[in-house]
Order: C-alpha cells, then structure tokens, then sequence
C-alpha cells in the first residue's frame, strides 16, 4: 500500500530539486519523512497562457502513518493536491508451465511487439528465434537516407519495414494510454537500451515523451543485442512466405530463406505487411475488417505552434520547454482529430511497395526543424471499405496510394500538397507550398486521394480548428498526403484468454499489424504480455 498524490501543479519553471518540499507541503508531513517517492506522472498544462504549468501525480510510502495522513489531508480545505490510498500490483512473470515445446519459440516481425516479446522469452530462457524481413537498422538508416536524397526505393528496407518496424522513423513518440506495472515496465526497458538522454524529460513519467527517430535505432539495436545475449537469434532479409499448419497446430513457417519448424510463432508483422495479410487470408486464418485512420498531415510554421500554444510569452517558454505540440478534435458526423503530432519534425514518404504512394511525420530529439506536422486522421468505419470481405480495407488503402503515386510523378516520389484554405475552398493551390518533405512535392486536388468520407470530415473540421486558434491554424498551413498507415484495417483473431488464435493452435498475433495496438508502447506491452502467456503455458526446452 503506498499513497497517490494528483494534481499537484506547479510553475514550468520550478526546479525538480524543490519537489521534496511541495510534495511534503501537499501532505502535511515534514520533507525527512518521505522514505520514497516517485515522480508516476508529469503533464504540461497550457490552458493559462500568463502562467504555464506543470502538473504532477506522484506515489509515496509513508510506513505505518498512511491511513492517518490520507484523512488528515482529506479534512484539509484547500489542499494544494489531491491524496488517496494506492495499491497496484507489482511487475510480475509467470514460472514456466509444463507443456513440452518441441522447437523454439519463432517471433515474425522486430517491431516494437516483435522485439519485447522476444526479449522477456529469451530472458527467462527460451532462446527465440526473431525473423525480420528487413535489414539491420544501421543498413536501414543507409537506405532510408538514399531514398529521401532521390533514391531507388527499396522493397524490404525502408521507412516501413526492417529492425525496429515503422515506429524506428515515426518520431519516436512514447505516450500510451494504458497504465499500470507493464507500461512501466516497458518504458524502464527502453530507458535501459540507451532511451533515456541526460538534460531530457524522463520517459518514464513525462505525459508525452518522446525520444525522437534519430535515437530509436540505438534503442533498436541494444534491445536486439540483449535478446541474442539470452540466447536468442535474429535473423534478417526472411521474409515469412507462407505458416504450415493443420488442426493439431503449427508445424512451421516457410520464409524467403527456407523452411523453419515450430510450434509456436508470434505474429507481429506491423500495419503494413499486406503480402503477409492475403497469405493468412488465403490460408483461412480467422481475420476480420477493422476500422483504420485515414487523413492527411497538415504542416506548419514551428513559430506558429509555438506562439498560439505559449501565449505572449513563447520566446521564454520555447527556451525553457523546447518547441510545443498541440491535440485537437473536430466533431462531426465523423470526427476529425490530431495525431501523431511531430513538433520540429519532418514529413516523410511511408512507402512499403512500389505503386504506392503515403506520408507520416517524424522528428528528431532536438525538434529543431523549423516546421512542425501532425497526421489529421478520420476513422474510416467498415461501412465504407466498398466490400465486405477482410481484405477491403488494404485495397481501399491501396487504391487512394496508388493515385498518389501517379500524382507524385510516379518514382520520383514527389508528395501531393495543397494549401489547407484552398482545400477548404475546393480551390487547387497555384504553386507548390514550402515543406520538409524531402523529395517535392506537387499541387494538386487532395480529394483526389482521399475517400469521400475523409475529404468530407476534413473540409469540416478544419474551419474547427480554425477557430480553436483564432484564425491561426488555416493561415498557411499545407496538406501534405495522404496518411493512410495510421493504423491496421484488419485485425487478427485471438483469445483474449490464451492470445492464441482460435483457428490455429500455437499462433499468436501481436501489435499493430495484428489490429491490438496503436503505437510504440502500446505494441510493446502487447508483445510483453503474449511473452507471459507463453511462459505460463509452455516449458523451457
């Protein structure tokens, strides 16, 4: 039992080191009496523009004295924070079960749920077998670079797919809506694989922490090397082909390098591997249509975002805080809402086949490009995928990316734009508007690869935002797009109980890709949690 202290808000300027004393002060206790306490939770708050602040929830133990000092607090009438009894459950994982494993455990996809799952195996001895499709990530950053300076694309190691997944270039954003001993233990996971930089908020408490697309794949590799240090192997450029399986379970994957046995094989094969969704699909593993975002990314000038979301005072606050971000919603028949906002960042291509053509934004750990971009995404609902069979949602993906592409000139991978109030207008922009995309762009007609529920909910929601920052939000702004990978259109089956699929013993889809998960974290907790009931069923070979 520990104690929770909420809300307790602070000037953004109010050192760390005094938060012993406001914390001792919220609970009426002398400062020497706090044995330990910790720092669970720490937002910014931007509503009062004449004064920003920081909001903080903390746990503390005070033995013996806690019930006293939670009734005491309660009886005081203004309180600086809120008090309460506190009791979760400590990280835990399961002793081995008992059912034989006749081959080791097979992890398809190094994602963020490929990767922890693999890791929390191969820690308590499972030696796992990690099939990546992709390259190493320091060969993914070389061709990464190669294409974004005017390069051939290359099919299997790109923004999308190799070690790390798409997440390694999408800004490195931790939030996750989820709390609790497995969150945490995540985050202490990537902290630990070289995540936490000196002079930064901690990811391990800060509302929106973010690590940035330059310091993930030293994140990426330390949290591989660890894995193959347990025992565990990797194995790049194997492209899984094709799962034999019949009604007494798996027997084993078939890849681009050969055949390997297995009994029990994590599916967690990210949002984008489509030529991975039809092979289950023709092989008649349960699926089902999902809902997807879908929209656009709008850009704008950092000093823009930075002088609505600071007030008068931005100059100091930017020096203080860094460049700011923003969340916005748009109600509407079908909401329109920010997502995945990339303070200081960069728009970049999202391409994992060649035809195809999308956008996503990351940002560095400095933030210090001078615009920021953010994905404007509706939930496109099933009732608009055209068809009714699993796959309609990757074809409707499809069909908009590949007007993109034609749009784009094609391989030179330029990016449909259009001013943000000519869009509005229904009006095409004359000139192509300034942005970080890094390999042009073309004006055009945005409806063009948009559905008509997307365009709909975004010429509505804009004026919206518009509003919510008094005329500041149109003026300027470019569309850059379409974001179409915001998410999975299909999901895989599972038992919520074992997280095994229902219609293939020994088969466990994982994150994104298996329609669980919507980011870094989220994915990772998901891999982490397949990995316990692995463990609790399965013995150590």
């Amino acid at each position: 039992m520990s104690i929770r202290v909420s809300n307790l808000r602070l000037p953004v300027d109010e050192p760390e080191a005094s938060l012993p004393a406001h914390l001792a002060r919220a609970l009426g206790v002398n400062p020497t009496d706090l044995s330990r306490w910790r720092i669970v939770r720490k937002a910014l708050d931007l509503r009062d523009k004449r004064q920003l602040r920081f909001v903080y929830n903390f746990e503390v133990d005070l033995p013996a004295e806690e019930p006293e000092v939670v009734r005491r607090t309660a009886d005081r009438p203004h309180a600086p924070a809120q008090v309460a009894l506190h009791d979760e459950p400590p990280f835990a994982m399961p002793e081995p079960g008992r059912t034989p494993l006749p081959h080791r455990p097979v992890v398809v996809g190094s994602g963020p749920g490929g990767l922890v799952c693999a890791y929390f195996l191969a820690k308590h001895g499972y030696r796992p077998i990690l099939l990546e499709r992709g390259t190493k990530v320091n060969d993914r950053i070389r061709d990464v670079k190669t294409f974004d300076d005017g390069g051939e694309f290359h099919p299997e190691s790109n923004y999308l797919f190799g070690e790390g997944g798409a997440g390694t270039f999408s800004d490195g954003k931790l939030t996750c809506r989820g709390t609790g001993p497995d969150v945490i233990r995540v985050l202490e996971l990537l902290a630990e694989c070289k995540g936490q930089q000196p002079g930064r908020p901690n990811i391990l408490y800060y509302h929106r922490p973010h690590l940035g697309s330059n310091r993930l794949p030293a994140v990426v590799k330390a949290l591989r090397q660890r894995i193959e240090g347990f025992g565990g192997e990797v194995r790049f450029l194997t492209r899984v082909e094709d799962v034999d399986f019949d009604a007494s379970g798996l027997k084993g994957v078939s890849t681009s390098s050969g055949f390997t046995p297995a009994s029990v094989v994590v599916l967690a094969i990210g949002h984008s591997a489509r030529d991975t969704y039809r092979m289950l699909a023709e092989r008649k593993v349960p699926m089902a249509m999902k809902p997807f975002q879908f929209g656009v990314r709008i850009e704008h000038r950092q000093d823009v975002v930075n002088a609505v979301q600071f007030g008068p005072r931005h100059e100091q606050y930017e020096e203080l805080l860094g460049n700011a971000d923003y969340s916005l919603v748009a109600s509407g028949k079908h909401d329109l809402f920010t997502f995945c906002m990339c303070a200081g960042g960069y728009v970049i291509p999202s391409v994992s086949q060649h035809g195809f053509f999308a956008t996503n934004g990351m940002s560095l750990s400095r933030r210090d490009s001078p615009f920021a971009n953010s994905g404007l995404v509706v939930t496109v609902p099933v009732e608009e995928f055209g068809a009714r069979d699993v796959l309609a949602g990757v074809r409707l993906q499809e069909k908009y990316e590949a007007k993109a592409f034609e749009i784009g000139r094609g391989r030179e991978y330029r990016s449909p734009v259009q001013g943000a109030r000519d869009f509005v207008r229904g009006t095409v922009s004359r000139s192509a508007p300034e942005s970080s995309y890094p390999r042009g762009v073309t004006p055009c007609d945005l409806r063009e690869v948009l559905p008509p529920v997307v365009a709909e909910a975004v010429a509505n929601g804009l004026p919206q935002m518009d509003r919510r920052w008094n005329g500041r939000f149109l003026a300027d702004a470019v569309l850059v797009g379409p974001e179409s990978r915001g998410s999975s259109p299909v999901r895989i089956d599972r038992d919520n109980e074992t997280r095994e699929s229902p219609g293939v013993p020994g088969l466990f889809p994982v994150g994104e890709g298996a329609g669980y998960a919507g980011g870094i974290v989220s994915a990772a907790v998901d891999g982490l949690r397949t990995a316990r009931a692995i463990i609790a069923k399965y013995a150590v070979a």
